[in-house]
């Protein structure tokens, strides 16, 4: 499990390279929901998202040997881009697989910071093309099962522990679960009182499902928020949410799209649908807790595009 000391060393490892993001709370979510919201706004981050504090710290830890034959990540978008642009920084070669329905805009900034980029036509084969790779010699950044790589994401929850006022809830968005292990291992540190909750969206359901069948199971993708959408937890993100998360939310894709709306119209962030779910999700943990609750909310990152949201507005009749 990663400790706290863990977390405090990835952060003064990435100090430097990374922007401690804004705590702020949140006026218009705080009307919308009927309790106070703070906001950590992780997609302020460099390359638009958490993902660059967890590539930054593994891409720190390279022999030599291993910076001049490269690293490798497969991504649905964010992982990648942060790998390219951050390995493009530290003079690391870079390679980036991504299925062909990522973001067109992360495909293109992957490719302009310098990484090399294959396309496969789904996450599953894009973790096999990986493995290939990494036996050819690249050290792989994995975007979640790596202790070194979750005790970086770790650090937005140190940030928010230091940062927030009071708190009783905290909702974090979940892929593979890297980001929810570091951010529920800072705040048990910090603030064992907060309850930490996840949420997915229906059709990219790793960790729920790895939650009720009491550990790791490959699943099948159909959710359109490719940048959740992980084939399967690791074990090691498995043990840290099954120990220190309250629960695993699910969301529909419709709902994670209109949360962005809502982001936009009500906090005056353009966030991804990533981000998006957790309005719908802040209602579920209020319909638990009640209405004394004072949520925090991880707004992991903002990587898409205007044609993005508007074709998906469009596709969930959403006005």
């Amino acid at each position: 499990m990663i400790g706290i000391s863990d977390i405090q060393a990835a952060a003064r490892s990435i100090a430097g390279h990374v922007v401690r993001t804004p705590t702020v709370p949140s006026p218009g979510l705080s009307a919308l929901l009927g309790v106070p919201v703070t906001a950590k706004l992780e997609l302020l981050q460099r390359t638009g998202s958490f993902k660059a504090r967890g590539a930054t710290a593994k891409l720190l830890t390279l022999s030599e040997a291993e910076r001049a034959a490269g690293a490798v990540a497969v991504s649905g978008g964010n992982h990648g881009v942060a790998l390219a642009v951050m390995a493009g920084a530290l003079d690391v070669k870079a390679t980036v697989v991504m299925p062909r329905t990522a973001p067109e805009r992360s495909i293109e900034i992957a490719r302009e910071a310098g990484a090399s980029v294959r396309l496969t036509d789904g996450m599953d084969s894009a973790f096999k093309l990986v493995n290939r790779l990494r036996n050819e010699g690249l050290t792989l950044v994995h975007p979640f099962d790596d202790p070194v790589v979750i005790a970086a994401q770790g650090t937005v929850g140190l940030e928010f522990a230091d940062d927030a006022d009071e708190l009783t809830d905290v909702v974090v968005s979940v892929g593979g679960g890297g980001l929810i292990s570091g951010v529920a291992a800072a705040l048990r540190a910090r603030r064992p009182d907060v309850r930490v909750w996840g949420v997915e969206t229906a059709g990219a359901q790793a960790m729920s499902e790895a939650l009720a069948a009491g550990g790791p199971v490959p699943v099948d993708l159909s959710s359109v928020v490719t940048t959740l959408s992980a084939p399967s937890v690791s074990q090691l993100t498995y043990d840290h949410v099954s120990a220190l998360v309250e629960e695993v939310l699910v969301v529909s894709d419709r709902e994670a799209v209109e949360g962005c709306l809502d982001l936009a119209d009500h906090a005056k962030v353009w966030s991804e649908p990533a981000a998006g779910c957790l309005l719908p999700a802040a209602r579920q943990v209020l319909e638990r807790v009640g209405g004394h609750a004072r949520l925090g909310l991880v707004v992991c990152g903002g990587n898409m595009t205007p044609r993005d949201l508007m074709g998906f507005t469009e596709r969930f009749a959403l006005r």
